[in-house]
């Protein structure tokens, strides 16, 4: 079964780790907006991808069943102290060296892949650094629209986010370009899971690249969408589990989609996220997958069984 996990961040990690436990043939599409943190200043310094999101990925794909896998654990290693090295994960220096000296992100994330010795993929949505905006109502008390504009910035707002857009950060004249290799992930594969993840900034981003939102409308892959455990503060504060659903019909309405998987214990009112999900095609799976022992995060084997479920019924056949 070929698997293609979209997002970024924590909620991509879990993806992948869940993923992981259906086929090894797995491939991460990752964000490539990140502006904060040692992503932000490596992105700023070197012009390079922000590697943070990408970092994890691999190193969710590299994790051995008893997380003893020695890169995987540098990868995430994190530099402390007070000088130009502190705040620095070990994985996002390699990655950006890898960067510079091969030229194509592609390639260096396969050369990557090859160190860690992970079966699977891992490729950029797209091979610039982009620029994320976003339209924020409510900030200082005013139903007035601002603009908000970083991934960081957009992340953080206190108001309320109505749309995004995107923008090639070296050109902003020029349109953004989804990944060739990303591209073709999403159409040759049997299953798709998009989120969880912040949902704006992280999720939604990958169907506003026209190519990879066509991919993921044609694709002949089972496509599932795992919403968030919880709203998050600044992006989907006060968004209930359906209204996650309704912004993504309203990014992409040619958009269908084979499940929406929910935590069961994270949805107040589900006949209203059936109604949302069949408005998308699809069937609301409603399990137990939040991890009781990490707050806002996904049990990777619970998700898994839920994919498992999900896949199963959709595709009419085994796909683990």
């Amino acid at each position: 079964m070929r698997a293609v996990a979209l997002g970024g961040g924590h909620g991509l990690h879990t993806t992948l780790c869940a993923l992981r436990k259906l086929t090894a043939d797995v491939t991460a599409v990752v964000t490539v907006a990140d502006d904060g943190g040692s992503s932000g200043r490596l992105r700023s310094e070197l012009g390079v991808l922000p590697p943070g999101d990408l970092r994890q990925a691999l190193s969710a794909l590299a994790t051995a069943e008893d997380g003893d896998a020695l890169w995987a654990r540098v990868f995430q290693r994190r530099f402390g102290g007070s000088g130009a090295l502190a705040g620095h994960a070990v994985g996002n220096l390699l990655l950006a060296g890898l960067f510079e000296e091969v030229g194509d992100p592609v390639t260096a994330l396969d050369e990557a892949c090859a160190l860690l010795g992970i079966a699977g993929r891992v490729v950029p949505m797209s091979v610039d650094p982009l620029c994320i905006e976003a339209e924020v109502s409510g900030l200082n008390g005013s139903d007035e629209p601002s603009i908000i504009r970083g991934q960081v910035a957009v992340a953080s707002t206190p108001g309320r986010v109505r749309r995004i857009s995107l923008h090639n950060a070296r050109d902003r004249d020029a349109e953004p370009q989804a990944c060739a290799a990303a591209v073709t992930a999403v159409r040759e594969a049997d299953l798709v899971v998009l989120g969880p993840g912040s949902w704006f900034t992280s999720v939604l981003v990958h169907v506003m690249l026209p190519d990879l939102r066509d991919a993921l409308v044609r694709t002949a892959a089972r496509k599932v969408v795992v919403l968030n455990l919880v709203p998050q503060p600044g992006e989907t504060a006060g968004y209930s589990p359906e209204q996650h659903v309704d912004v993504l019909r309203a990014q992409a309405p040619e958009l269908r989609v084979d499940a929406v998987i929910a935590d069961r214990g994270s949805v107040p009112a589900p006949a209203r996220l059936y109604r949302a999900a069949d408005a998308v095609g699809a069937r609301a799976v409603l399990a137990d997958v939040a991890d009781p022992s990490v707050s806002g995060r996904h049990a990777p084997d619970a998700l898994a069984a839920s994919v498992r479920e999900a896949f199963g019924i959709r595709a009419g056949r085994d796909g683990a």
